[in-house]
């Protein structure tokens, strides 16, 4: 008997679960609208154009999760999060995900209660600091003043390269990337120091970028990523294969240009057609239509189409695919198989 009650415990506690877990997709479509947590500004990333139109890097995956779920990348409400408040509002309901070069670490998530559903940049932390300063290095930074922005693994890793190098610094606590940057060249910190691709983009808005340099040291690794509430599973396959659709397009030669045309009849290749829908039944898995991809990858473009578009190496930001090159050339990015 004890056995008895004590499985029928579980089977309601499973229910309860499962209840949970589909709560933010039922929530999204019946509002209609993605809240989606971005950063306050980081242009190449996620910031309002001159129209106020967030455009970057993270708004794309997004839009991206917007289009497959809701058929429409436009329908996203963008909260912008500094690195103090992101995390109370993705715990708090008050956004869907994060997608805001937040880094993936095991705390955030195991203690936080998070789930990172993958990574759309790896990154590294860095140093940029001005021309005139003459300094080749961060070893060469004892007694520096140093922007930093609070409640982020910066913060930590600089303390623990300084303090591994017997060197000392002076901290200059900042909300924002916009406070940061007007406080560094306003000349009240001597150094900036985040994440490598944070810098870049971050010195592409400088009047004369030329006369800032970015450090040689990488000192951290920071696989950033979007990221979603622990026991939200349902969701988290959404956010997290929409992502995975955009990788494998690229490897693939799926584009915003073709996606639609291809998408029209099953060809060739049956990855292809999985992903677009035309063959098997992966969209009615996630609680989705069968063109959820298609549209995700019409949004804003495959991987590759986002990055060059938003920082790669034609755009003010400069970043070059490194490692987040397709695994076929190189790099890490790598998606599971769509089967």
């Amino acid at each position: 008997m004890k056995k008895t009650v004590f499985l029928g415990a579980l089977t309601v506690a499973g229910l309860a679960a499962a209840a949970a877990s589909a709560a933010t997709l039922d929530d999204v479509k019946a509002r209609g609208t993605l809240n989606c947590g971005v950063s306050t500004g980081l242009v190449g990333f996620a910031a309002p154009d001159a129209n106020g139109e967030w455009q970057g890097f993270d708004v794309g995956v997004c839009r991206a999760v917007a289009a497959a779920v809701l058929g429409d990348p436009s329908a996203v409400e963008f909260v912008p999060t500094t690195g103090q408040t992101r995390f109370t509002a993705l715990a708090s309901g008050e956004v869907d995900m994060l997608a805001r070069n937040t880094t993936w670490t095991f705390s955030r998530d195991v203690d936080l209660k998070f789930e990172f559903v993958g990574v759309n940049y790896y990154d590294g932390q860095g140093f940029m600091v001005p021309k005139e300063l003459g300094v080749s290095s961060a070893k060469e930074l004892d007694g520096a003043t140093v922007c930093i922005q609070t409640g982020t693994t910066t913060e930590l890793n600089l303390a623990d390269y300084f303090r591994v190098n017997n060197i000392s610094y002076e901290p200059v606590p900042i909300e924002t990337n916009a406070e940061a940057q007007q406080q560094y060249l306003a000349g009240a910190c001597d150094v900036y120091t985040t994440d490598a691709s944070g810098l870049a983009a971050t010195r592409a808005t400088f009047e004369a970028p030329g006369d800032h340099v970015l450090l040689p040291e990488i000192i951290s690794k920071e696989p950033l990523g979007p990221l979603v509430r622990h026991g939200d599973h349902e969701w988290g396959d959404v956010v997290r294969w929409t992502l995975m659709a955009l990788v494998t397009a690229e490897e693939l030669g799926v584009t915003s240009v073709n996606a639609g045309e291809m998408s029209m009849e099953a060809g060739d290749n049956p990855e292809i057609n999985r992903l677009l829908g035309t063959e098997g039944e992966l969209g009615a898995m996630l609680g989705l239509e069968a063109d959820w991809a298609k549209n995700a990858i019409i949004a804003g473009g495959n991987y590759g189409e986002l990055f060059e578009k938003n920082i790669g190496e034609n755009t003010p930001i400069g970043l070059a695919r490194g490692l987040n090159a397709k695994w076929t050339d190189g790099g890490l990015i790598y998606s599971p198989p769509f089967r």
